[in-house]
């Protein structure tokens, strides 16, 4: 077997030459040193959401003291990697970061099933992450992001259910936001279509599916800045046009679908693709650097269900209709949307 490493850094995200006046930066700023975060992804995080040491300082002290105070929380993480997840993802606008983070422990207290009990050695979950499922790979791309791999035919829907896939995926997810590095720079998404069925569709209620999609968009702090999809039968493209219809045009804006394997790999740095994929490490190899960090965060994500929310008060809808505490309410076009999931067959 081919020993991979994971890359954590990339051609342009090294400190400059160990030069004087980087390493001035890092004194002045402890998250840099600490955290192994170069000057090249602070200079991102500048640029792209408005971070510097002050805001930073500011705004997780704030964040602290509403936390101290809210009433309708309780056991919440108070360190910076926690909440700094939700600063960045809002671009450090305190308020919105503190209801995405309302939506977030609620979105977990009302889909507990596919949220909570990330445990990736829970056997269920373990077997989907050693088939190759999904797995981060660990060559960044060239923009210093990390690299998000999904495999459908992977996933064996006689054997789990919606509940495994969503834990599987929110496993990588969490296991990636525990790392500020990636908080700042965010994810590009590959998912290879190939092999799938009706079955792989219809193991989720419709519904469900649809305000995962919605929600997960408003509630689950990430930086999705690429979506790659390939081999995609004709006919799940109704349920692709269907998740569209409902995330933000910015979302929309960044998913690309690709014929052929060949056309992906002009899109993406194949240095971090598998090999399966066109790139040069095999997947298990991939898959076995990949446990490894799941291991060292496992503690952190099984810690994540002592958060709780007890009333959704708080939380402020957009316009009335898609706030995630209405566990019963109806999304507009949602039950069109699901009817045409319905209806869908896989050849």
């Amino acid at each position: 077997m081919t020993t991979t490493r994971v890359i954590m850094s990339f051609p342009w995200g090294s400190s400059s030459n160990g030069t004087k006046d980087s390493s001035e930066k890092q004194k002045c700023d402890p998250i840099l040193s600490d955290t192994g975060v170069t000057e090249a992804v602070m200079k991102v995080a500048r640029k792209e959401l408005r971070e510097d040491k002050a805001i930073r300082e500011q705004s997780l002290e704030q964040m602290r003291e509403w936390l101290r105070q809210n009433k309708d929380v309780e056991n919440v993480r108070t360190d910076d990697i926690f909440l700094l997840k939700f600063l960045r993802t809002k671009k450090f606008s305190v308020f919105m970061a503190q209801q995405m983070l309302l939506k977030y422990l609620n979105l977990r207290k009302i889909h507990m099933h596919l949220m909570c009990d990330l445990d990736f050695l829970s056997p269920n979950l373990n077997k989907l992450i050693n088939s190759g499922y999904m797995f981060s790979s660990p060559v960044r791309d060239k923009h210093g992001r990390r690299v998000i791999i999904g495999f459908a035919q992977n996933f064996n829907p006689a054997e789990h259910t919606s509940a495994d896939m969503s834990r599987v995926n929110f496993i990588t997810y969490e296991t990636l936001q525990e790392d500020p590095q990636n908080q700042i720079l965010g994810f590009t998404h590959i998912g290879d279509f190939k092999g799938i069925t009706t079955a792989h569709v219809s193991c989720w209620n419709p519904t469900e599916f649809l305000r995962m999609m919605k929600w997960g968009e408003q509630s689950v702090p990430m930086r999705h800045k690429e979506v790659h999809l390939v081999n995609v039968p004709s006919a799940v493209k109704y349920v692709i046009e269907a998740s569209k219809s409902i995330t933000s045009k910015k979302m929309r804006d960044r998913l690309q679908v690709h014929v052929t394997v060949q056309d992906l790999c002009k899109k993406v740095d194949t240095a971090c693709l598998p090999k399966e994929l066109g790139g040069q490490i095999p997947m298990v190899d991939m898959i076995e650097s990949w446990k490894q960090e799941l291991a060292a965060k496992r503690n952190a994500l099984l810690a994540l269900d002592n958060m709780k929310i007890l009333s959704d008060r708080s939380i402020i809808s957009r316009n009335g209709t898609d706030r995630n505490n209405n566990n019963s309410g109806t999304t507009p076009g949602l039950e069109t949307m699901t009817g045409n999931f319905r209806k869908l067959e896989v050849d």
